[in-house]
């Protein structure tokens, strides 16, 4: 069984949380986790829209399987600029734009330059606006506030803004002596920090994969069409995404969450079913959900017309797409299901 390694883990966390990857804008993590993993001895290749793929040879040729996370992350736009000189803001994704206001955020433009900023309500002084308190949060109430001397567009203008560009939002990372991880966007580097770690492991010789394994990254997966290029040859897919936390669900951020059905129906039944057996016999602590207001990898290669058994497991994840958290003990179940899955020793 793989063992837990604390170090891998805190070295891909701030590996692939402090690279900025929002949906269209994930060159940066995809080029660095590519490096990281050619370091490994893996060969990788780049698809035309960026998901990065890594080839894994297996112990059999019976049938190739896939496992995949997404690097790409929720964010915003600049949408417009307005005469006072603060920019106006469109979703990438869907964040709860609630959780926005007061967050530290960066522009980046065309040509690479970058300024800082701040998202803030329209009505953001208390000393000033009586519904400061009240004001809806809604992404049209939201503005970006410059740290640059700007009075109006032409001064933003000047600085090389202008709509299209992406606005980066602080994830600020934390692991807690206590065993959490938080941060904005656990949805889904968790999952990629955890598929790095099986690699960088079985790199290390200690045990082999089943069967030939075609792991992605893919980076469109917030906005629909991730995995959706996924290659042919696959027999079997279980993506690694995050579990879902609250109302009358079961998952919580202490286990591995397996899925039966999201909002695109239900999961291959005999693979679900496999990982549900492989858990219960390794005593890893999990729960099986359904995912009412979810998509991931699986549905959009299969909405793209791939033919294969479809699965998905991931950490149960706390306030998701907004200020979102969770632990070690979820985060070590999904890593040792995964492997069960995956691989021989």
């Amino acid at each position: 069984m793989i063992t837990w390694n604390q170090t891998a883990f805190e070295f891909y966390c701030h590996l692939v949380f402090e690279t900025d990857s929002p949906s269209g804008y994930t060159k940066d993590v995809i080029t660095a986790i590519e490096a990281r993993l050619e370091e490994l001895g893996y060969t990788c290749k780049v698809h035309n829209k960026g998901t990065l793929e890594c080839f894994v040879p297996g112990a059999d040729d019976i049938m190739t399987v896939a496992t995949s996370a997404h690097v790409d992350t929720l964010g915003l736009m600049v949408r417009s600029v307005t005469g006072t000189g603060t920019l106006k803001l469109t979703k990438v994704g869907g964040p709860i734009t609630a959780t926005l206001d007061g967050e530290y955020c960066a522009v980046v433009t065309r040509d690479g330059r970058r300024y800082t900023g701040t998202v803030l309500s329209q009505s953001p002084a208390a000393h000033v606006f009586p519904d400061a308190g009240t004001r809806s949060r809604d992404i049209d109430e939201l503005e970006l506030r410059l740290d640059e001397e700007v009075h109006n567009a032409d001064d933003v203008k000047a600085l090389g803004i202008r709509a299209g560009d992406y606005v980066l939002i602080d994830p600020k990372m934390t692991l807690t002596p206590s065993g959490f991880l938080k941060s904005r966007f656990i949805d889904d580097k968790a999952s990629a920090v955890l598929i790095l770690m099986l690699l960088e492991a079985a790199a290390g010789g200690s045990f082999r994969f089943r069967h030939p394994t075609r792991v992605y990254f893919s980076v469109f997966e917030e906005v629909g069409h991730g995995a959706s290029a996924i290659d042919p040859d696959i027999s079997e897919f279980v993506t690694v995404d995050m579990g879902c936390v609250g109302m009358d669900l079961g998952g919580n951020e202490y286990a591995v969450s397996i899925c039966a059905k999201d909002s695109g129906g239900p999961y291959d039944y005999e693979l679900t079913s496999r990982l549900i057996n492989l858990a219960e016999q390794y005593e890893l602590p999990y729960t099986v959900d359904i995912f009412p207001f979810y998509g991931s990898d699986v549905g959009a290669a299969r909405n793209a017309g791939r033919d294969f058994k479809g699965a998905l497991i991931g950490t149960g994840v706390s306030a998701s797409h907004g200020m979102e958290r969770t632990h070690r003990k979820g985060l070590e179940a999904t890593l040792k299901l995964l492997y069960l899955y995956l691989c021989e020793e």
